[in-house]
């Protein structure tokens, strides 16, 4: 069977907001994920075919599902430009079926696809065109695919004389229309995406976890804060500086801090906590569902805030107390557990204190 399929390079989409458990993530359902997708029901079907979707480069500007009655043939578009359906773009249709696809289920669909242009002609024909099912294509179907003039040829037919629906409704004149656009378009925008190349792609995006298990991938090295504060550090900068104010008069600047026999190697390693928890939230973001990382941090806020609310002799002293609770909570509800480290929960503090969710010097 000789169908083409999608490369990896092409989308983006609609994202959950529900937070993945560490359970989720590590064990997943207890089926293989071919057998996984195989229970999906149509519309699980669609938002699975979105989140593959996020696994190809480069992205679509923009990418959308229509699933569902009217949705004009198209159940995914990945749109080119910012001009959707009239600029270019590609179609995915997802068929659940408990069979593989035959050329008697792909005929109304792709006509749907020709009466695009024809009943609205701000519409355009998509560039790439894929039937996208669990069971994949059936070999008459395959063979059609796989040799585009035949495809073509076949589709006529059906338009110059099918009389099942949705053919036997045209009226003469959009009969005439279609005919004539299909008879001078490129079939071979027809093809599918095979089982085992959606799954691989499918494994690439955030949502793979929590669908199948498996674990986290490895977390790449984190770099070493730039040597000048940045411009997104200055909140939790200023509340640290604060604190040693606090503690050593003489400390009231970065530079003072920097400079300072104690302060500064304190401060040097609150900054690489802060950069290595910045490093978690852009490995989050690449590697599980939407939120998860938001769902550790209020999850590591709800494990130190009474310590840093409780009375502490100084603000350097309310940090470390702090700083402590966050290393030593017992987490385990959300994924990100699996590659976080102490470092990391310290981060996660003054990540909290760049947002003011968390202070070290009472009363600033």
């Amino acid at each position: 069977m000789e169908s083409f399929v999608i490369d990896a390079r092409d989308l983006d989409v609609a994202e959950p907001s529900s937070v993945l458990t560490a359970a989720r993530a590590e064990y997943g359902p207890r089926l293989a994920p071919r057998k996984i997708i195989q229970t999906y029901d149509p519309d699980e079907w669609e938002i699975f075919i979105e989140e593959w979707a996020t696994g190809l480069v480069p992205t679509y500007a923009r990418v959308q599902r229509f699933g569902g009655s009217g949705d004009r043939g198209v159940d995914v578009a990945g749109f080119k430009t910012d001009r959707g359906f009239e600029g270019d773009w590609d179609c995915f249709q997802g068929k659940h079926y408990d069979k593989s696809l035959t050329p008697s289920v792909a005929w109304p669909e792709m006509l749907k696809v020709f009466l695009l242009p024809i009943r609205n002609g701000l519409y355009r024909l998509p560039e790439r065109y894929c039937f996208i099912a669990p069971r994949g294509l059936g070999t008459a179907l395959a063979h059609l695919v796989s040799t585009p003039t035949e495809l073509r040829t076949k589709f006529l037919e059906q338009v110059e004389s099918s009389e099942t629906k949705p053919f036997k409704e045209l009226d003469q004149a959009t009969r005439d229309a279609v005919h004539a656009l299909a008879s001078v378009t490129d079939f071979s925008m027809f093809g599918s995406i095979e089982v085992l190349a959606l799954l691989d792609q499918h494994a690439l995006t955030p949502y793979s976890a929590a669908r199948f298990g498996g674990g986290l991938p490895n977390r790449p090295v984190a770099e070493d804060p730039p040597s000048q504060v940045l411009i997104n550090e200055q909140v939790y900068v200023r509340k640290l500086v604060d604190a040693y104010q606090e503690r050593y008069s003489v400390v009231d600047s970065i530079p003072t801090a920097q400079a300072h026999e104690k302060a500064g190697a304190h401060f040097k390693r609150q900054r690489e906590s802060f950069f290595r928890a910045e490093a978690l939230r852009n490995f989050a973001r690449d590697s599980v569902p939407l939120n998860t990382f938001e769902g550790l941090q209020n999850e590591l806020y709800d494990a130190v805030v009474e310590t840093a609310e409780a009375e502490h002799s100084d603000g350097l002293e309310r940090l470390r107390h702090t700083l402590e609770q966050a290393v030593n909570a017992q987490l385990s509800a959300n994924a990100l557990i699996q590659v976080t480290e102490p470092a990391d929960r310290r981060g996660i503090c003054h990540q909290l204190a760049n947002d003011d969710r968390l202070t070290w010097v009472s009363d600033q």
